[in-house]
């Protein structure tokens, strides 16, 4: 780089793409924090430094520009540097959820199309008992320490220079696919372009009021859109992120991260807060820094919000969004929190999922695509240009979430006269539990492969640690028998273990309407009454 040109030098990239905003902290920022993990502390000029390298080592093994490349790991300082090689190379990169099973793993690869996979340490194992059908994937790079028919990441970053590379990445190019499933339970990809992720990460940042030198405590996982969608906008305004390791949440290490890091931000989801707020050691950390707790991912009971309140203070913010919306659609900013001292009436605001975000349109609509009264529930859609492309290689499902534009979520909600939307149901019988996804057609249709079951329903019901547990509403086949455990276990054997229930109740018979079709409102209703 240049001391004389840095004018000239901060025209390289093109305006609206990632590539631009990475090597602009890296002359503006240079000697900045940009990433803190463990004992590592990574500068923006020195995070740019191992971009280019991972960016020179992929073209060097025959990883072109519009290749996809996967990453399955948890939270480290590597995943960043992947992240960034797509956002300035031109790859689209395909983070992978570590915690499925390995058939739902070997499918999304092979959907993803990805040549290339990074793996984390605690993932070696389980790639190497996938390598013979995983068809496409040609090189694997291990993050850490070595692993036998590895590239080693480390090694690479090594041995290949770090000066700029020759790219021109546009800001309608795609670099990003994240997962999603649908009402069949089967996954599909949510593609984004530069522009499109970028234009959230700015409504993200301005919503936020997130400036250069704020320190935000990252313990959602890079491979979930919450998660990733909280990381760059720090980035964007030369803040510094601070990973924690994400296999399982450990309070005690982020309070303690919180205190030695001086940290300004954090996002969570209800769980993770029950878990803080349930420390009796609490009060012993100095986490008077922090100035925001922000909560996404799994609907916040509004009980606990008031006990975080309580404690920490009107320093909680909250945003709604899907894996298709980009995510951000709504959100309930730190001044709608401060209600505490108002009438029960004005508190109910608590419970909304917020007012439409900046530069986003949000309807609630029926059946018929009509808009709807306030206070009457109908599905909510919204419009912005943070919203996917599309599905990855899913044409018809794309054309039915998208209409004239519109992202139909599939939750059900009202607003009330102030624009404040107030979700009431999902669609798509969803469960969110402890911040994941949980599609219950998927559950059932496993639990339909066990020989003694008959019929079965898969419902969320009511849980003080996730918020919703996945539970299981069994008949079993005529002189069949099974327990519980037996049943968990075999779901366990299949799919991802957070997935599968953590109850089971037996039944002689399920309801139904005149139809046949099982009444999943009336089997929650007792939990949710």
């Amino acid at each position: 780089m240049s001391d004389q040109l840095i004018l000239k030098e901060l025209c390289r990239y093109d305006i609206g793409t990632f590539a631009d905003i990475i090597f602009r902290n890296a002359l503006l920022h240079s000697h900045d924090e940009a990433f803190v993990y463990g004992p590592q502390r990574i500068t923006f000029a020195q995070f740019n430094a191992r971009v280019n390298s991972s960016i020179h080592a992929l073209c060097s093994s025959g990883v072109k520009k519009g290749d996809v490349i996967g990453i399955l790991s948890w939270n480290c300082l590597e995943y960043a540097d992947a992240y960034g090689a797509a956002m300035k190379g031109g790859f689209i990169a395909s983070p992978f959820n570590p915690r499925l099973h390995g058939e739902e793993l070997e499918y999304l690869i092979n959907y993803s199309e990805a040549n290339t996979l990074f793996v984390g340490p605690e993932l070696v194992k389980t790639v190497n008992s996938l390598r013979s059908r995983l068809t496409k994937v040609k090189r694997y790079i291990s993050f850490g320490v070595s692993a036998p028919d590895m590239l080693s990441h480390r090694k690479l970053l090594a041995t290949h220079p770090s000066n700029e590379p020759d790219m021109n990445v546009s800001k309608d190019d795609p670099f990003l696919i994240f997962y999603t499933s649908g009402t069949t339970g089967v996954p599909r990809g949510a593609l984004y372009t530069h522009r499109r992720k970028l234009d959230n990460t700015r409504i993200k940042a301005l919503e936020m009021g997130a400036k250069a030198g704020d320190r935000h405590i990252m313990v959602l996982p890079f491979f979930h859109i919450g998660g990733d969608s909280h990381v760059w906008p720090f980035f964007l305004v030369g803040g510094c992120n601070v990973i924690m390791p994400q296999k399982s949440f450990d309070p005690d290490a982020v309070l303690q991260a919180i205190q030695n890091e001086k940290a300004t931000d954090i996002q969570i989801v209800p769980a993770q807060l029950n878990s803080m707020l349930s420390r009796q050691d609490l009060k012993e950390y100095d986490l008077s820094s922090l100035n925001r707790i922000y909560y996404a991912a799994s609907p916040m009971p509004v009980e606990l919000l008031k006990q975080g309140l309580e404690i920490f203070g009107p320093i909680f913010s909250q945003g709604y969004g899907q894996t298709e919306s980009g995510p951000q659609i709504t959100s309930l900013p730190r001044k709608a929190h401060q209600v505490l001292d108002r009438p029960l009436e004005e508190q109910k605001v608590l419970s909304s999922c917020g007012q439409p975000s900046l530069g986003v349109h949000v309807r609630v609509v029926d059946e018929k695509n009509n808009d709807v009264e306030p206070g009457t529930v109908g599905e909510i859609i919204a419009r912005s240009d943070s919203i996917m492309v599309e599905y990855w290689r899913r044409p018809e499902d794309t054309r039915e979430v998208l209409i004239d534009g519109w992202l139909h979520t599939g939750d059900l909600g009202y607003y009330d006269e102030r624009g404040f939307i107030f979700i009431v149901d999902r669609k798509k019988d969803m469960i969110v539990t402890g911040g994941e996804n949980v599609y219950s057609r998927e559950v059932e249709d496993v639990l339909y492969m066990h020989p003694a079951i008959a019929e079965v329903a898969v419902i969320g019901i009511p849980d003080p640690l996730w918020v919703e547990r996945v539970h299981a509403v069994v008949v079993l086949k005529a002189d069949a028998t099974a327990t519980e455990n037996e049943i968990i276990a075999f779901c366990k054997d299949h799919m991802a273990s957070y997935k599968a229930p953590k109850s089971v109740e037996f039944l002689e018979s399920l309801p139904k309407n005149p139809q046949g079709k099982i009444l999943k409102k009336e089997i929650r209703s007792k939990y949710w009454r």
